[in-house]
């Protein structure tokens, strides 16, 4: 442990992220037992000011709902949505670019070309598109994220077995009579682990940013349902008189963000050592 905390891979950036990102996670994970109350309406303590009564540290928002309750509530909407959606992105992302990278062919050329058409499309007419047709909801937000972000996995890993595939350990595999598929699973993904997760980190940074604007816009979960998204739209038309309606929930959102960004630098130093920077 001692030896750890003095190597370069330890720094303020580990720190920080790793604080934020556990700070904000566990309090969103117990914030039913924490900050109850998330949806008490009490008309007579609307737009109570922060810090003005003990009992709304953040303050209420115009229908007396606690705003401190309500962000950590809410970011369970937004925490779901970054993790979920970037796992089926990387479940469908990594197997497309391992089977189109290893075994080439038609299959390449038309994941490829596939993926070339998905980039060359707005993400927000995409986003209007499938949320007129399908609706919005937590799900239907889900799996858009996924179907517009699996080609950056896909992409990537296709890259890197490109690469992979004419090393000496894949040669001697293939040599051996090795199957195809117990390569590609033994030899060529523990590689590519690590690119795979750093970019995992950052984007469920950007896919929380991503659902809090499709939310904002109604694009995204139910109003109904408490998300950082949808509070900032509920406190935009009252940035003048009751601006911590809208504040804390951005604040929760940059907190986030930045926690898991810092986290992803550090994850990339330290997996990439030929890219490291000295500081």
């Amino acid at each position: 442990m001692t030896a750890f905390l003095k190597s370069r891979y330890f720094s303020l950036e580990f720190i920080l992220g790793l604080g934020l990102t556990l700070g904000i996670t566990l309090c969103v994970l117990l914030s039913g037992w924490l900050f109850p109350g998330a949806g008490d309406i009490d008309l007579t303590a609307r737009l109570i000011p922060p810090f003005a009564q003990p009992a709304h540290p953040f303050g209420t928002d115009p229908l007396g709902r606690d705003v401190m309750a309500r962000v950590f509530a809410g970011g369970w909407i937004s925490l779901q949505v970054g993790f979920v959606s970037v796992l089926g992105s990387v479940l469908v992302g990594v197997t497309v670019g391992l089977i189109a990278g290893y075994y080439r062919g038609l299959w390449d050329i038309v994941v490829m070309r596939s993926a070339d058409i998905q980039l060359a499309l707005p993400f927000i007419l995409l986003a209007i598109t499938i949320i007129a047709i399908v609706g919005g909801s937590l799900t239907n937000t889900i799996i858009l994220l996924i179907v517009s972000q699996w080609v950056q996995y896909a992409r990537l890993v296709r890259a890197q077995v490109l690469a992979l595939r004419e090393r000496e350990f894949v040669l001697a595999a293939q040599a051996m009579g090795v199957k195809g598929r117990k390569i590609i699973l033994q030899h060529l993904l523990p590689n590519l682990l690590g690119p795979v997760i750093v970019l995992m980190t950052l984007n469920v940074a950007n896919n929380i940013l991503l659902e809090s604007s499709l939310t904002f816009l109604g694009l995204g979960v139910d109003p109904t349902i408490p998300s950082w998204g949808g509070m900032l739209a509920d406190g935009r038309t009252y940035l003048q008189t009751a601006w911590w309606v809208s504040v804390f929930p951005g604040l929760a959102i940059l907190l986030t963000v930045l926690g898991l960004n810092l986290l992803g630098d550090w994850l990339r130093d330290t997996l990439d050592p030929t890219g490291r920077t000295e500081r």
